[in-house]
């Protein structure tokens, strides 16, 4: 478990409803789901990476649909 930085409460690794409601996709601007390593657009439905727990939201380092 972690502490959000946002709220000071505890919770799963991860990001906070609060930091994803945030986040939009930089292609389509459609919102944005945490998927382990990834975040995937609800849209569009491109995966972006998560490295060192940061978000890579840059188009050019998406993963297309397949």
């Amino acid at each position: 478990m972690v502490k959000d930085a946002y709220t000071g409460k505890m919770m799963e690794e991860g990001f906070s409803p609060d930091v994803m409601a945030m986040l939009a996709c930089p292609v389509c601007h459609g919102n944005l789901l945490a998927e382990g390593d990834w975040i995937r657009c609800g849209r569009c439905q491109r995966r972006y990476p998560i490295e060192d727990g940061i978000p890579i939201l840059l188009a050019d380092r998406a993963q297309q649909p397949a």
